[in-house]
């Protein structure tokens, strides 16, 4: 490919910028290091160049730690949510302290006004001549300018980070709801059940707020996985997922418990409520026939077993959860595909038993 004159110029401009950037802060000049400065040297990335202006000191050198953050937020791209959330924790954390030391730079600046204006009133009690008065007067205008200039820059540099730390709070929600996802399902995950459940276990010990819990089970996962493979596994987790999903109203709260295990915490709602919701998710998962995307061929329908439980006074969430639980394996042990309730006949037999 040919290049034109100007554009060898050019460039060679942008490399002899980007090599003086990191040779100004000793930084070395690693490929990855060198890239970040030739596109901050270029212009092509203005986000870019306006993030790291902020973070440039007042010799207007790089440091080691800004050249990492930068890098780390524009060339990086880490799909681990947690590592989004430090990132982002940081980045916050630096616009931050941006902030604050363009309000202690303003401050210096109007405390060196001031201390000038108190020094022109001293001078004016005097007794001045005209060239005096003139050259004060000259000063104040002069150190007057200088005051407006960085206010002015002042309102530039707090409107940017103002913008910015919008923008990374935006981020920092996004990353933080994701957290609570079930990456394969994208419904909340067991730490999203922990959190609700502790909170509706809280809500009832002190303002006595009854609500019931499900744990249910995909009837013999295991064989779909084994003679369909791990793909139609993940399109059944998927599926049940999706019709869970959309047979829950209000503040109910689903979520994937673990492998082929889901839970639903029902708030505001009792065991003969929950055993009505149970068999609509129940009959609603029933209902569907599973396909191989593939061919379209017909693979059965999939069933659930549930076993629903209500909170009781003076135990605790362990309990709560252990009985559901046994429920569910009650319905299992039942002949799968069906409800069982911590009230019914076959579920007190079987804790005699």
């Amino acid at each position: 490919m040919l290049v034109s004159e100007h554009d060898y110029q050019r460039t060679l401009e942008y490399s002899f910028s980007a090599l003086g950037m990191l040779k100004r802060a000793k930084i070395p000049p690693y490929p990855h290091f060198y890239e970040l400065c030739y596109t901050y040297a270029s212009g092509i990335n203005e986000q870019l160049n306006e993030r790291l202006n902020m973070l440039l000191g007042k010799d207007n050198a790089l440091s080691m730690e800004n050249v990492l953050q930068v890098y780390r937020e524009f060339f990086d791209n880490p799909s681990d949510l947690e590592s989004q959330l430090t990132n982002v924790s940081q980045e916050m954390s630096y616009k931050i302290d941006a902030v604050n030391r363009a309000m202690d730079e303003a401050i210096d600046t109007a405390e060196g006004y001031s201390g000038s204006l108190e020094g022109a009133a001293n001078k004016l009690n005097t007794k001045l001549d005209e060239a005096a008065l003139q050259k004060l007067a000259a000063k104040l205008l002069a150190e007057t300018k200088q005051m407006q200039e960085a206010n002015q820059n002042l309102e530039e540099k707090l409107k940017v980070s103002k913008q910015d730390i919008s923008s990374l709070k935006r981020d920092l929600d996004t990353a933080r709801r994701e957290t609570m996802l079930d990456a394969l399902t994208k419904i909340p995950n067991r730490k999203s059940f922990d959190q609700r459940l502790k909170q509706e276990f809280e809500a009832y010990e002190q303002h006595g707020k009854q609500f019931s819990l499900l744990m249910m089970d995909i009837d013999h996962f295991k064989a779909f996985n084994d003679n369909y493979g791990h793909q139609t596994g993940d399109q059944v987790l998927r599926l049940v997922a999706m019709t869970l999903k959309s047979n829950i109203k209000g503040r109910d709260h689903a979520a994937r418990y673990g492998g082929e295990e889901f839970a639903a915490i029902l708030p505001d709602t009792d065991i003969r409520g929950a055993r009505q919701i149970a068999d609509k998710i129940r009959k609603a998962v029933h209902a569907k026939e599973l396909l191989k995307r593939s061919t379209n061929q017909k693979l059965g329908r999939i069933t659930i077993s549930i076993g629903a439980a209500q909170v009781h006074r003076d135990e605790s969430i362990h309990e709560l959860i252990e009985r559901a639980d046994e429920c569910l394996y009650t319905a299992k042990r039942e002949g799968r595909n069906r409800v069982v309730c911590e009230t019914d006949e076959v579920f007190r037999n079987s804790k005699v038993a």
